[in-house]
């Protein structure tokens, strides 16, 4: 566990220090942090499933894609971003299987220069000390994504279906669409990621069948001491308690179980509303291999590989409001004006 969390909190854009101090700091949370950690891990029986499912994802994809184009080879190679299989054992996989293109999709739907953004930059950085040089274009984000959002929204529907029928008629329901939170810092420096999850719910209860809905965004994961975006999911389960609603917590921000899901929502936050009272606690899975979400995987892969463009939205062109300054988007523009030469490919 402490390699994997000094990996994490070394990474600039997450531990957005001096670069003198950032190696002396990641390594002392990541000794405060350890202990947690590893109580966490135990509770899943030792490891996370997140590699697996992963891989198990890509194994699906290549066979629809293969179905869907049999006159393309198609491969799928997992690249993690703080534990193995990182950025480097990928290319270095990559360049044996010999591949004339490639395609970065990343499995968070919605970017952030704290996720999407940096595993980018890491590829990148692999590529150059491995001197991989190939076409490569980069998905950077499918929030609002029609695909994705009917696959979500009909296990969204399913789960809530579900729970209504198990609750009493005069129960209400409430569902918390539950995303990874940010520092506010990050937000308000034009991180795009708090918009992005708004889309991905707006464009979700579009799809839904739910009379009078009651749902609300919110944030969890808070892990450091300075304001982070809210409203907390733990201040939403506390304000569910005291109106004496039910929840069903949906988590919008990640498609694969692990951690934050199977502990935090299933375990941690489980035994907080039980603790106050709520009538009633539910959840949403995580997308995983279901198929809906595979077909939306295949169609953003397809679609991808016809834009023509090095970097690329769910539909094409940028999608952000000009005030998010860290949409990738609006970087690469600046490159291009700053060193129009050296980035022309990326045009």
């Amino acid at each position: 566990m402490r390699p994997f969390l000094v990996n994490l909190f070394s990474d600039p854009a997450i531990l957005r220090v001096p670069g003198f101090v950032r190696p002396w700091l990641a390594k002392l949370i990541a000794w405060r942090r350890t202990k947690p950690a590893q109580e966490n891990y135990a509770v899943l029986g030792g490891k996370s499933p997140l590699r697996e499912l992963t891989e198990e994802q890509g194994r699906h994809l290549e066979t629809l894609l293969h179905q869907r184009d049999p006159g393309t080879d198609y491969r799928c190679f997992v690249a993690m971003r703080y534990w193995h299989p990182m950025s480097d054992e990928a290319v270095s996989a990559v360049q044996s299987w010999g591949a004339d293109e490639v395609l970065l999709i990343p499995l968070y739907p919605q970017f952030s220069t704290t996720t999407t953004g940096s595993s980018i930059a890491a590829w990148n950085d692999a590529c150059v000390t491995a001197g991989l040089r190939v076409p490569t274009t980069a998905l950077c984000c499918f929030h609002s994504d029609d695909g994705y959002a009917s696959a979500t929204a009909r296990m969204v529907q399913e789960a809530y279906d579900k729970a209504r029928a198990e609750l009493p008629a005069e129960i209400p329901l409430r569902i918390l669409f539950s995303a990874h939170g940010l520092p506010e810092s990050i937000v308000k420096s034009g991180d795009p990621y708090q918009w992005q999850v708004e889309r991905s719910v707006a464009a979700v209860i579009a799809q839904l069948n739910i009379p009078e809905l009651d749902a609300i965004v919110c944030f969890q994961s808070r892990v450091t001491p300075q304001k982070w975006i809210g409203p907390s999911t733990e201040d939403e389960i506390e304000r569910a308690a005291k109106e004496k609603v039910a929840i069903l917590i949906s988590p919008i921000a990640f498609v694969s179980e692990h951690s934050e899901t199977l502990v935090e929502l299933d375990v941690e936050y489980r035994e907080e509303a039980e603790h106050l009272g709520i009538p009633g606690y539910f959840r949403v899975p995580a997308q995983n291999s279901d198929p809906g979400f595979i077909a939306a995987m295949a169609d953003l892969v397809q679609r991808t590989r016809a834009s023509e463009r090095s970097l690329c939205s769910f539909a094409g062109a940028r999608q952000c409001p000009r005030e998010h300054g860290d949409c990738p988007h609006a970087r690469l523009k600046t490159m291009l004006e700053r060193e129009p030469a050296k980035h022309k490919q990326n045009a």
